[in-house]
């Protein structure tokens, strides 16, 4: 994994993500999951290119149950955009970069 993506878990939400000066994009995923290895190449790339203005990151639904739960995730991968630790976007299914990069951009 890219050193600027970040690897967030039940434990380290409400750090990474709820109290986070910058927006945080968390990606909810599996190992097993087709679309979610697909989409990690390119939110690696995102998170270079945004580097400093938001911060993408993952949460394992297998290894994390509690944070999936809490924002009722059904299917993966699913990304929530977060700004001052309140949902502002989602995006469930796999997206081409283009299209993530736009919606990054909205929230900046």
């Amino acid at each position: 994994m890219s050193k600027n993506l970040i690897e967030i878990s039940d434990e380290s939400f409400e750090k990474d993500v709820i109290q986070s000066t910058l927006p945080v994009i968390v990606d909810f995923w599996a190992p097993w999951c087709a679309p979610c290895k697909s989409l990690t190449p390119i939110l690696e790339e995102l998170a270079e290119e945004f580097a400093g203005q938001v911060v993408i990151g993952k949460v394992n639904v297998d290894d994390n149950q509690i944070t999936p739960q809490q924002f009722n995730i059904r299917s993966i991968p699913n990304l929530i955009f977060f700004q001052n630790g309140q949902v502002i976007n989602q995006s469930i299914g796999f997206q081409p970069k283009e299209q993530l990069a736009a919606a990054i951009k909205k929230i900046l």
